[in-house]
């Protein structure tokens, strides 16, 4: 039978909500430097594991419905950036959806792809990953307004970016490693390193 000593042994302490980070990769460059990266560790507030989703078709037969499994899809997906002072992590997602499509005609950049990927880390009690997500081919639809309001003292400014996804997969084995030697970056964090991990976060973001 088991009991509370079982449970708080295999339990652990459980996974918190709270102990990840995020990182973008392969975004479109905005001034010709073949792969970029966008480093948002320091500055993603919220994200989500992605949902998994089956669609399901049902065959009727004689008066009954045999459920039988359709298409996968793949849902939308809405990260929580913080405002940084240089506002270098917002005007890098604009940066993107320009490149997608301008504010002023309806043109796209015709040599580079819309598409980028983003790798989410879930980080155990330990500070190490215990599993990543990546969102593969992924563009952004919405960069979210901001509100602005004299009368909101004593808060952060925040905003949300949502994304069209076309596969995300789980995979443990590393991340690419950014390419920060190229190009020209904007510093858009500090660097730290999380404990028990050789994962530096922060760094150099070409955009």
């Amino acid at each position: 039978m088991s009991n509370i000593s079982n449970f708080k042994n295999n339990f652990r302490g459980g996974v918190r909500p709270n102990q990840f980070y995020v990182r973008f990769y392969a975004v479109p460059s905005v001034v010709g430097v073949g792969q970029t990266w966008l480093d948002t560790a320091m500055s993603c507030k919220a994200a989500q594991i992605p949902s998994s989703v089956v669609g399901n078709v049902d065959v009727p037969f004689l008066g009954r419905q045999l459920k039988v499994p359709g298409d996968r899809t793949f849902e939308d997906w809405t990260v929580t950036m913080f405002s940084d002072s240089t506002w270098a992590v917002r005007s890098s997602f604009e940066r993107w959806m320009s490149h997608i499509q301008g504010h002023t005609n309806p043109y796209a950049s015709s040599d580079e792809v819309p598409y980028g990927s983003a790798y989410v880390h879930q980080m155990g009690r330990e500070g190490n990953v215990i599993c990543t997500y990546v969102m593969e081919d992924v563009y952004p639809t919405n960069v979210a307004a901001i509100e602005l309001d004299w009368g909101t003292n004593d808060a952060v400014e925040e905003f949300q970016v949502t994304f069209a996804v076309n596969n995300w997969r789980q995979d443990h084995l590393a991340e690419p490693q950014p390419n920060g030697s190229s190009g020209v970056g904007i510093d858009i964090g500090v660097r730290a390193t999380i404990p028990g991990t050789n994962i530096t976060l922060g760094g150099r973001g070409i955009f």
